[in-house]
């Protein structure tokens, strides 16, 4: 393994570790155990992302002001934000893709038999849990997390090859899936959301997702360009 190849191990752990927070994020409410980890992590005081800096500063502000009633209040704000009255599909920041790309906003349409085809072209016939629709926002992210695992495998074993496809898959997921939804979602957050912190959650999630599918496609177009160098040499 080169020197650039454990360089971008590196980087992609860091991914990893991005996505495996904000699916924990999104799957259930904060509850005492994730609360701590919170409070001990060290958020960035700057990406250079914009929406990521906001974000990370309404998160950090709030749980360094948040009392004895936090995860009440958190729960509460899970509930309103994302799961809402039910009354009509208007009334909350639904996290399924199927919301977002069916005019009707439906839930369990195209988008979700289309996410469902890619988990099993990828062997997986599901991901952590099979309580929510598999176009949940939580499973989307888990997604690219096994992917970047599945990256990171081959780069260990020398093969490049795979590697990239794996990173040409994440770059699709992306572009196809994630990127072209969430940022609707992100606007319904932000209507919807009681406490800065799910504000800035959402913003985290948008800003990071933007960054990632800018990184992909840097990454990507570098190796097209070193091949084609190769092939001329």
């Amino acid at each position: 393994m080169t020197a650039q190849e454990t360089t971008l191990i590196d980087v992609l752990e860091g991914r990893r570790a991005t996505y495996q927070l904000l699916c924990r994020f999104f799957r259930t409410e904060v509850d005492e155990a994730f609360l701590a980890a919170l409070r001990e992590t060290r958020f960035p005081a700057r990406t250079d992302e914009p929406s990521m800096d906001r974000g990370h500063r309404l998160v950090v502000s709030y749980l360094s002001h948040a009392d004895a009633d936090v995860l009440t209040d958190l729960s509460r704000d899970f509930s309103g934000t994302f799961i809402g009255s039910g009354n009509d599909a208007y009334s909350a920041a639904y996290p399924f893709e199927s919301v977002y790309t069916n005019p009707k906003r439906l839930t369990m349409s195209d988008a979700r038999d289309e996410v469902l085809m890619l988990y099993r072209a990828a062997g997986l016939e599901k991901l952590e849990s099979e309580k929510e629709s598999e176009d949940h926002l939580s499973y989307e992210l888990e997604f690219m997390t096994i992917l970047i695992d599945r990256t990171i495998e081959a780069l260990q074993k020398d093969d490049e090859e795979l590697a990239v496809s794996y990173l040409l898959q994440q770059h699709n997921f992306l572009e196809d899936h994630l990127l072209r939804w969430y940022p609707m979602m992100a606007e319904d957050i932000a209507k919807f959301a009681k406490t800065a912190f799910y504000r800035g959650v959402s913003l985290i999630t948008l800003g990071f997702l933007q960054s990632d599918g800018e990184f992909l496609r840097d990454l990507l177009a570098d190796g097209e360009d070193e091949s084609e160098k190769e092939g001329e040499e």
